[in-house]
């Protein structure tokens, strides 16, 4: 179900979240500040279209990562409309749905600079910028012209919005890489997400993951 309920404007950040990192959350928290949002969404992917999930622990685990990532904090929540969506997980697709379960929100799509400049490639990229305002994180690497250069010939990419990230030297692959070298998360995720993987044993190639 999703999260929004009511509010006016609202994130979306979608990912795999496999697993979910301070990184993640340190973006939620900047747009949601500097765009003023009420509420970031958090929404895993269940088969990215583009990409297979790399050391897929199931998304069943992605999604109870994601929920314990972001307890207690008011700010965020989770969804899992793209878990329970058969097929590919089309960004479109996703906001379309939270658009009908909420007509009355204004939707902001939160994505880094090199995302954003491959918009062109997506599907249906005009309709994804009709359902929601792109939301674009400045960080070394893209720059933001070349985002703007790609958005130029989709109606509705004069509307995106620009804020400010942290550079955070974190990934999941890196996370993932470290829990198979058996060295420590801790700081790099939260703490519940970094006792469920200790738990469920996930990324070690034990017998709950893959």
């Amino acid at each position: 179900m999703t999260g929004i309920g009511g509010i006016a404007r609202v994130g979306i950040l979608g990912g795999t979240f496999n697993p979910p990192h301070l990184g993640h959350l340190v973006c939620a928290q900047e747009a949601l500040v500097q765009l003023g949002l009420a509420r970031v969404v958090l929404i895993p992917a269940r088969m990215p279209p583009h990409k297979p999930v790399p050391d897929e622990p199931g998304a069943g685990h992605r999604l109870a990562l994601c929920r314990l990532a972001v307890d207690g904090d008011q700010r965020f929540a989770v969804a899992d409309d793209e878990l329970v969506r058969p097929g590919p997980s089309y960004t479109v697709d996703t906001l379309q749905e939270l658009h009908s379960q909420a007509p009355d929100s204004e939707l902001f799509l939160i994505v880094g600079g090199d995302v954003a400049a491959g918009l062109p490639r997506w599907r249906e990229p005009e309709r994804v910028l009709s359902l929601a305002t792109l939301a674009v994180a400045r960080r070394r690497g893209t720059a933001r012209a070349s985002v703007a250069d790609a958005l130029q010939g989709l109606r509705g990419g004069e509307r995106a919005e620009f804020f400010a990230m942290p550079r955070i030297g974190v990934s999941s692959t890196m996370v993932r890489r470290r829990v198979r070298a058996r060295e420590p998360i801790r700081y790099i995720v939260p703490d519940a997400v970094a006792s469920y993987i200790d738990e469920h044993r996930l990324y070690t190639g034990g017998p709950e993951a893959g």
